[in-house]
């Protein structure tokens, strides 16, 4: 379908684009920016005036659940609430049930999405068999079949040598390793972040070292491998820090953070509020302030939803007994905007941190409105007011402390490959 967008505030990060103008789409495909293509005639014309146009976001890590958690949710479920997020591309993490540790698993999360009309899945593959911690997965055959990179997800490699192991396959396939860093002897027993809270609270804490001792085993791994590596969900100042000081030595290493980790902190879990179980933890207010300034410096590459949809019953727990995590897909951009209303990063380096950055390091075409990549498109009202619910948002996931909040910006429409994949009902 020809599709023209006219009179919108086109921004494209990754190209120094910001301009009130017109975008063309053309068999799936940008066909122009500013001026139609010769012969053009689109088949139907959207009046984006008011409209923030941007490239679809890229979210580096959703879990969404399928195979093996189907009743927390699918991935039809998912992936349309992706679209309904301005998201069209995203990252599942290997910890699926079964693992994805062969190239027929990537293919068929790949293809199932496609099948669906959902976002595109970009799967990371599993370091090891099953995710085992002992036994090398075929990292070629994930990496033909489509993964943008491989790791463990949340199971950790405790054997040193079985990491190094791992990471030197991967940098000789030149492949993207993810990290989570967590040491599981010191996180185990906890379910906060290890503080004045969690002792108020008489709750198990996780300490700050349980992620900054495994970050410096993991870059001195690296650093001697010359592994490409990405640091998963960094939650503290200090994390921050290291892997600042390791991009100074010249370390190939990205990181993100969840960007509820931008807003919540200890103090949120109150009496027990189990929205605010997660892993890795809420930490302090100066942890937060910590990772904003990492994220306006570059330290911090891209933000992520950590999408971790549960079932109602999976929060209706004592604290320490609820899954961790929050159902983020359709908050992650509104939340990605509170940043610029609050001063912390201009609206450019915002939506990069879940366009043009996060392409990048997967090393994928995307992330950007240039004439002849797919029309993954993202519009969103800046002005639109609106307070997510479970039953408002298309997720299947029931467990976010941001839902019954007021939140600005709101995904009008997304286009994905060119088609629309996604239109808010209603009058704007």
């Amino acid at each position: 379908m020809n599709i023209a967008i006219v009179g919108g505030r086109v921004i494209d990060p990754a190209h120094d684009v910001d301009a009130t103008t017109s975008l063309f789409v053309r068999d799936g495909i940008i066909a122009g920016l500013g001026e139609a293509p010769s012969g053009f005639m689109p088949e139907r014309t959207i009046n984006a005036d008011g409209l923030v146009v941007c490239p679809g976001l890229i979210d580096l890590r959703a879990r969404l659940r399928e195979p093996g958690c189907e009743h927390k949710g699918t991935v039809e479920t998912e992936t349309r609430a992706a679209l309904a997020g301005g998201i069209t591309q995203l990252c599942c993490p290997p910890d699926t049930n079964p693992a994805i540790d062969t190239a027929v698993a990537a293919q068929w999360l790949i293809d199932r999405a496609r099948s669906l009309g959902g976002a595109h899945i970009r799967p990371i593959g599993a370091l090891t068999r099953g995710l085992n911690a002992t036994h090398l997965a075929d990292m070629h055959a994930l990496h033909k079949a489509g993964c943008v990179g491989v790791g463990n997800g949340l199971m950790p490699i405790k054997d040193t040598a079985v990491l190094r192991h791992a990471l030197e396959y991967a940098a000789g396939l030149g492949l993207l390793v993810f990290l989570t860093p967590e040491d599981p002897w010191l996180s185990q027993a906890g379910v906060m972040h290890e503080g004045r809270m969690a002792t108020r609270l008489g709750l198990a804490g996780i300490p700050e070292s349980a992620e900054t001792i495994e970050i410096s085993r993991a870059l001195m791994l690296i650093e001697e491998t010359g592994v490409r590596a990405h640091f998963c969900g960094i939650s503290s100042a200090r994390s921050a820090a290291l892997v600042a000081e390791a991009k100074r030595r010249g370390a190939m290493v990205t990181a993100d953070t969840p960007i509820h980790q931008l807003y919540v902190t200890e103090d949120d879990v109150g009496i027990f509020d189990t929205n605010y179980r997660l892993r890795p933890p809420a930490r302090t207010a100066a942890d937060r302030d910590a990772l904003r300034a990492a994220l306006a410096t570059g330290t911090i590459d891209a933000v992520c939803s950590d999408h971790q949809p549960h079932e109602a019953d999976a929060k209706e727990r004592p604290f320490s007994d609820a899954e961790p995590g929050i159902a983020g897909l359709e908050t992650l951009l509104p939340l990605t905007l509170r940043l610029v209303e609050l001063g912390i990063v201009p609206l450019t380096t915002a939506l990069a941190a879940v366009t043009a950055r996060p392409a990048a390091l997967l090393g994928i075409p995307a992330g950007t409105l240039a004439v002849g990549r797919c029309a993954d498109i993202c519009l969103y009202d800046p002005r639109t007011e609106w307070t997510p619910t479970p039953a408002s948002v298309h997720t299947r996931g029931c467990n976010s402390p941001f839902f019954g909040t007021t939140m600005r910006g709101q995904v009008a429409m997304t286009l994905h490959e060119g088609r629309i994949a996604y239109e808010r009902p209603g009058p704007r």
